[in-house]
Order: structure tokens, then C-alpha cells, then sequence
């Protein structure tokens, strides 16, 4: 599990972070009801490996982060099937954010929502109905989107809701747990900017490297 001092990159790519977060799970392996969901794009890559190592079926979820028009890198709310909606109130508070540009930063990005569940096959949420669910993303550093997956994916039904990072920012261990069965990670850092700080190779990824994976990936009998 987490260590106590840790010096980055501590993974060559997601492909290395994802054997490593398997190298945990073993406990899954050929469970006939489990199914692991990859967050897109880059956690889909890491749960990839996940799901092959475990000989486990691969799915993808859509959630899409909310940022602020004069700062795109900066996460302000996230969404995510089933009506979830979430805001970074105490930052908004802070910035001026009014009713029109939310309600235009939600629409836009629910049509992106939308486009990625179409194209990646993202299963009915009644397909996951009883079923554990194994979810992963390539880190974490904000929460924003992992938790509105999260409540997302609760609203399912699952026998079981486990969320499995390689790395994650340690205040958000106590609020994440608290939406989880269980949370597996490698790594939890403190004051974590970047995610791909912690990897030597963190390139963008593509919607056809998230298809290739899927295509390749046992999939999920719905």
C-alpha cells in the first residue's frame, strides 16, 4: 500500500501502474460477476491491464470535468450519467461563475458525455445491477470527477463499489472511502498537482487507443 516517502516518477507509463494495481487485486481474478470500469480516457489504459491480468471483463464509464472558462486545466464540477452534477463550492465562491455560464459549461460537456458513451458502448446502468464493481483511473488529484462516477455508478446497484488508483492526493482518502466498499492504491501523496508527475511517460489519450483497448478487452455479457 501507500508508503511513507516517495519521490516521483514512480511508474514508467499507465500500462507499469496498472500491472502494479493488479499485483493487489488478486483476490478478483475469474470472479464470474465482477466487471472493471475504466474511467476515460486514461484510466481506461490502466484498467486495461487490470482487467487482463485478472481475467475480468472491461467496460468504460463517462464523466466529464467542469472547468473554468479562464483556466481550462483547472476543475470547478464535474458530471456524470444518471444526473449527477457536482461543484467545487468553497472555489466558486471565490470566483465569479454565474447561473448562465454553468448551466453553459454543464451543456457542453453533457453533449461530450454523451458522444463518449455512444462510441466507447459505456453498459446500461441495469447491466451492473448485483454485479462488484472494480473501478479505476490512472490517479487522482482533485476528486471531482472519481466521485461523481462514483455516485454515478452507486446508483446501479452493485453488490459491490471498490475504486482502485495507482496514485491519489491523501486528503481525499477519508471523502473517497466514504463512497467505496473498499480503496486500493499504490501511492498516496500529499499535495498532488499533477498526476502525470508521477509517471515518466503521461501522453494524452486518444479515443482510438480507448476503442483499441476495449475491442481487445473481454468484454462484458449484458
Amino acid at each position: 500500500m501507500a508508503k511513507s516517502v516517495l519521490q516521483p516518477p514512480l511508474w514508467r507509463d499507465r500500462d507499469q501502474a496498472g500491472d502494479a494495481l493488479a499485483a493487489l487485486l488478486t483476490a478478483w481474478h475469474g470472479d464470474p460477476r465482477a466487471v472493471v470500469i475504466g474511467l476515460p480516457r486514461g484510466g481506461v489504459v490502466v484498467a486495461a491491464r487490470v482487467a487482463a491480468a485478472l481475467g475480468l471483463p472491461l467496460a468504460s464509464w463517462a464523466v466529464r470535468k467542469l472547468t473554468h472558462p479562464d483556466a481550462p486545466e483547472l476543475a470547478v464540477g464535474a458530471i456524470a450519467p444518471g444526473g449527477i452534477l457536482l461543484w467545487d463550492e468553497p472555489y466558486l465562491r471565490q470566483v465569479h461563475l454565474d447561473p448562465e455560464l454553468r448551466r453553459r459549461l454543464v451543456g457542453e460537456q453533457d453533449r461530450e458525455l454523451r458522444r463518449r458513451q455512444q462510441l466507447y458502448g459505456d453498459p446500461p446502468a441495469a447491466s451492473l445491477r448485483d454485479r462488484p464493481l472494480l473501478v479505476v483511473d490512472d490517479g487522482i488529484a482533485t476528486g471531482l470527477t472519481v466521485r461523481a462516477a462514483l455516485q454515478s455508478l452507486r446508483q446501479a446497484r452493485p453488490a459491490r463499489l471498490v475504486l482502485a488508483v495507482p496514485v491519489l492526493d491523501r486528503r481525499l482518502v477519508g471523502r473517497l472511502r466514504s463512497l467505496v466498499d473498499e480503496l486500493v492504491t499504490l501511492a498516496e501523496v500529499n499535495d498532488l498537482r499533477a498526476v502525470g508527475y508521477w509517471y515518466r511517460r503521461f501522453e494524452p489519450v486518444a479515443d482510438a487507443e480507448v476503442l483499441g483497448l476495449l475491442a481487445a478487452a473481454r468484454p462484458l455479457r449484458v
